[in-house]
């Protein structure tokens, strides 16, 4: 369990309340899903609850249990919208793992052979492109 509260103001809370906009892929009654703008792969993105967690530690198991679906389900869509060889689902849970922003989530990115991950570099990706990768993606889930 995490010492440190939630606090809402982290990106994603603005995300989920609508201050901030965001390539939307997925979204039900519990979980949301957006490309990362900063993706280290074609169709790199993100699936979050819309219940408050800090992450994995102090996450409720019932969320987790309505969030993991989802992440199959993007995984599969991503990976046959992309072409990809494989699927890499990644969740950091505080600061030494890696984890920058504090709302519980998943990142899916579609792998190819051969191919290293470009690193998450501060470097936003076009607009176009984001929202080119979120039709791709959603086109798969709509079959």
């Amino acid at each position: 369990m995490s010492d440190q509260a939630y606090d809402s103001n982290n990106i994603f809370g603005k995300i989920l309340r609508g201050e901030i906009p965001c390539h939307r892929v997925y979204e039900d009654a519990d979980t949301l899903a957006f490309m990362d703008v900063m993706p280290q792969s074609p169709g790199h993105l993100l699936v979050i609850p819309k219940v408050p967690s800090r992450n994995i530690l102090d996450a409720d198991p019932a969320v987790l249990s309505k969030v993991i679906p989802v992440v199959q389900k993007l995984a599969r869509a991503a990976k046959d919208a992309f072409e990809a060889d494989g699927i890499t689902v990644i969740q950091f849970n505080e600061p030494a793992s890696g984890q920058t922003v504090y709302h519980l989530h998943f990142h899916v990115i579609p792998r190819y052979e051969g191919q290293a991950l470009k690193p998450h570099s501060g470097q936003m990706e076009n607009n176009e492109v984001l929202a080119a990768n979120a039709e791709k993606i959603i086109g798969e889930l709509g079959n």
